[in-house]
């Protein structure tokens, strides 16, 4: 081989093997970049999913509507929802649950399929009632953690919703809530967060999606570079279902200048459809 020909060979062979190592050395790098906080990874700032779960958590295809009825050839939208036009309509989603089954009881499984079917007079998000765990996470709102080595915080836009995460296990939860009672600890460079003393009113999604009062959710939030977390629940409801399964996505950092949350306390938005009727004279 003349001396030229095998500069060249050398040059692209090296150029071969070094582009075969730069995944590892990408990722080494963004491990390196992860921010810390008396050690641990720093989660503070405001974060925020790119899924289609709120509407469903399992994979689903794009539709004119979640309430349906049916017309004169195929099923229409509903009339509370026909004026919406494509506002109203469902975006497809591969969805985050791992695996895309929800072991249901039977019973609960009918459960699931009556609310599809009331959508409009059941899903707590229609009334602004609070999110729930771990709803509150992939809703289309932001949501901000303040952490310390003494504290951890979360608040979210949607319906002014906050969770204390406690560091000490108080004990049992004295009553239960929305949102459930939060209990966290770092296992290495993961928080874990272990939830209970929820009510049994909170959905998964707008599918119809549901639990009971004693549902338990671990979450797990893992940093994967400045700007991501991994963020996993795990769902135990044996009265629900017939084993433990899992949901996952990243959440984003908002990373735009002067990011902050909003406020989106919708009880007031909500007041004409809950109440309207009791007027004396309601609007027509």
């Amino acid at each position: 081989m003349r001396p030229a020909v095998k500069t060249i060979a050398l040059a692209a062979a090296t150029l071969i093997l070094g582009l075969a190592f730069l995944p590892s050395l990408t990722g080494q790098s963004r491990a390196a970049a992860i921010p810390r906080l008396n050690g641990k990874p720093d989660l503070n700032g405001i974060w925020q999913t790119l899924t289609t779960a709120n509407w469903d958590i399992q994979a689903h295809s794009a539709k004119a509507a979640l309430a349906m009825r049916q017309g004169p050839v195929v099923p229409v939208p509903a009339k509370e929802v026909l004026a919406f036009g494509a506002i109203g309509a469902v975006p497809a989603g591969l969805g985050v649950v791992e695996g895309d089954e929800l072991p249901y009881k039977p019973d609960a499984l009918k459960t699931k399929q009556e609310n599809q079917e009331n959508w409009l007079t059941r899903d707590p998000e229609i009334k602004c009632y609070l999110p729930g765990v771990p709803r509150a996470t992939y809703m289309p709102f932001p949501f901000q953690i303040v952490q310390s080595d003494k504290a951890f915080f979360i608040s979210y836009e949607f319906a002014g919703a906050v969770r204390n995460v406690f560091y000490k296990d108080p004990g049992e939860p004295q009553v239960d809530s929305w949102m459930g009672q939060s209990v966290g600890r770092w296992e290495g460079d993961t928080f874990l967060v272990e939830v209970r003393g929820f009510n049994d009113q909170s959905w998964f999604d707008r599918a119809g999606n549901h639990h009971s009062a004693s549902m338990k959710v671990t979450e797990r939030y893992t940093m994967v570079d400045a700007d991501h977390i991994q963020y996993e629940a795990t769902i135990d409801d044996p009265e629900t279902f017939t084993r433990p399964w899992k949901m996952s996505m990243p959440l984003y950092r908002r990373i735009e200048k002067n990011a902050q949350l909003g406020q989106f306390k919708c009880v007031e938005f909500v007041t004409e459809l809950m109440y309207g009727h009791l007027r004396k004279e309601p609007i027509k």
